[in-house]
């Protein structure tokens, strides 16, 4: 037995009028007008949604119906991604409902179809069980329990599969009662036990505001299965980056379809991932909270084709001798807007110093655009940078990655040559505050966001880009150096502030254990880095 939605039928009898016979075939509301001989686009069959990348099949409720189960639009995955053969079951699951509706207008029962769309469904429960049920009595084997009409549920719960005579089928229990998800969202940044900063929070909205958009603010915390999240991944699976300014206006399933049909390049592993990630933070809140019962989103990932250790890759010996020989290191107009153009000028200010330093030393790039002058000291008689967070100035802006982070790293000899400590001593004379007082913080707290938007110009202009390389890769040439000088590894992990490799690796858990390494051998260390093939000694002229 075949079943036609409402809407295919009344666009065959319209076609077969007489204005179907004036070769008008698009719907029934369309008017022929001469001043608009184009004709409309094909129209979706009504009730086919697309969600990501799987058909949905959505339909009102009828009205005597909806006062029975409570709820006005039921909503059911077709699980494919087959345009003609979702419009086939889509057509078997409306016959489907429609036959369910009316066996629940008769006797105060609600069904659902089954998980895969079939035409041969399971026979009606009789209504003296449903009964029974709500009297109290524990359901017999392969009995459905449904509230009859005289006690309709306020609420549709979660959809739960039972055997009915030796078929599948799923019955709606009344178990979804709770706080939304964004209502679950908005405690989770609330709780007062966690600490975040600005930048982790705007890092927050934006991820939440993707993830709660695509599942729907209003959806119970519950009935956010594991098939939710499953959907959720496979449309992040095709949305491009900058995916909100690309397609202003469009939501997250609008977007990742049109990204789809286009071709664009998705979003790489690592974003996807860390989008999963923040939700199953999420839920694995609401688990601690007792809001749910576990976490759907546990294990969710896609496999990132690219290892950790190639992400960013050091510059090449190529791209260092462009980049220190740009006119802002051999002469300019300015080091503002004119710092690409050839001049009579040699200003030595953040923009000079920031990538050497980051050369030299390893520092991460906000680890160096927020120290203060004070934070250049003499130590055991060496000259070192001290990355803390607690400024002898006062300050209380600085932020550091890790624990780890804070250390004391000595200046290198090359660093000492190009008058680096000159620069110091002439800045601390007229004021005590940032040793790069002209570069400024962005509204994350974070000094590094703004140079680092500066240095990928920077890296175009000078001819120095490439892939996988950015102010990061500085740090990479440092750790190279370092392992080409034959630096113990500790010793390497302590100037570049890194932690241990794995579980095996005792290095950060050692940290824990006496004072650290003497200032003499960590500076007799990085002095030994160097980089063969870089010519710098046109920065040694005043």
């Amino acid at each position: 037995m075949s079943y036609t939605l409402a809407a295919d039928a009344a666009l065959s009898a319209w076609n077969r009028s007489e204005n179907g016979r004036r070769d008008c075939r698009t719907s029934p509301s369309h008017k022929p007008s001469r001043d608009r001989p184009r004709r409309r686009p094909k129209q979706r069959p009504t009730g086919l949604w697309l969600r990501g990348t799987v058909w949905q099949y959505r339909a009102r409720v009828p009205a005597a119906v909806a006062r029975i189960i409570g709820k006005t639009v039921v909503s059911q995955s077709l699980r494919t991604s087959s345009y003609s053969e979702a419009i086939r079951r889509a057509r078997t699951i409306a016959g489907e409902w429609e036959r369910k509706w009316r066996i629940a207008a008769d006797q105060g029962l609600v069904w659902s179809p089954s998980p895969t769309p079939a035409p041969e469904t399971a026979e009606p429960i009789p209504k003296s069980e449903a009964a029974a049920s709500a009297e109290g009595r524990c359901a017999a084997p392969g009995e459905i329990t449904c509230k009859p009409e005289a006690d309709p549920p306020s609420v549709i719960g979660k959809e739960k599969d039972l055997a009915v005579s030796g078929k599948r089928s799923i019955a709606i229990v009344a178990d979804q009662s709770g706080p939304s998800i964004q209502q679950v969202y908005d405690r989770y940044l609330d709780d007062p036990s966690v600490v975040r900063s600005t930048k982790t929070l705007l890092a927050y909205r934006s991820a939440y505001g993707r993830l709660i958009e695509l599942i729907s603010p209003e959806t119970p915390i519950r009935a956010v299965t594991r098939e939710v999240c499953r959907e959720v991944l496979d449309t992040l699976r095709y949305l491009p980056p900058n995916a909100v300014k690309r397609y202003r206006g469009l939501s997250g399933l609008e977007a990742a379809a049109r990204a789809k049909a286009e071709g664009l390049t998705p979003m790489g592993a690592l974003t996807i991932n860390g989008h999963i990630q923040k939700l199953s933070a999420l839920l694995n809140w609401a688990l601690n909270e007792g809001y749910i019962d576990r976490n759907p989103a546990r294990g969710l990932k896609v496999i990132d084709p690219v290892r950790r250790k190639d992400k960013r890759h050091p510059f090449a010996p190529w791209q260092l001798q462009r980049i220190f020989g740009t006119p802002l290191y051999r002469g300019c107009q300015n080091d503002e807007t004119g710092y690409a153009r050839p001049g009579p000028n040699r200003p030595k200010r953040g923009r000079f110093w920031v990538p050497l330093i980051g050369l030299y030393s390893g520092m991460r790039l906000n680890e160096i655009c927020q120290l203060d002058v004070t934070d250049v000291r003499v130590i055991d008689g060496v000259h070192c940078f001290v990355i803390t967070t607690h400024g002898q100035s006062g300050t209380t802006d600085k932020r550091l990655k890790t624990g780890n982070a804070e250390r004391i790293v000595p200046i290198h000899p090359k660093l000492i040559e190009i008058s680096l400590l000159d620069y110091v001593a002439r800045l601390g004379s007229l004021r005590p505050g940032k040793l790069f007082p002209e570069l400024s913080v962005a509204c994350t707290g974070y000094y590094s966001d703004t140079f680092s938007k500066w240095f990928a110009n920077f890296l175009a202009k000078a001819g120095a880009k490439a892939p996988r390389t950015s102010f990061h890769s500085f740090r990479h040439n440092f750790r190279d150096a370092l392992r080409e000088a034959k630096v113990e590894k500790e010793i390497a992990y302590a100037l570049g502030g890194w932690a241990g490799d794995g579980p095996d690796d005792e290095s950060a858990s050692a940290e824990n254990y006496g004072r650290g390494f003497r200032i003499a051998a960590l500076y007799d260390a990085i002095a030994k880095v160097s980089y063969p093939g870089l010519d710098l000694h046109h920065l040694e002229q005043p």
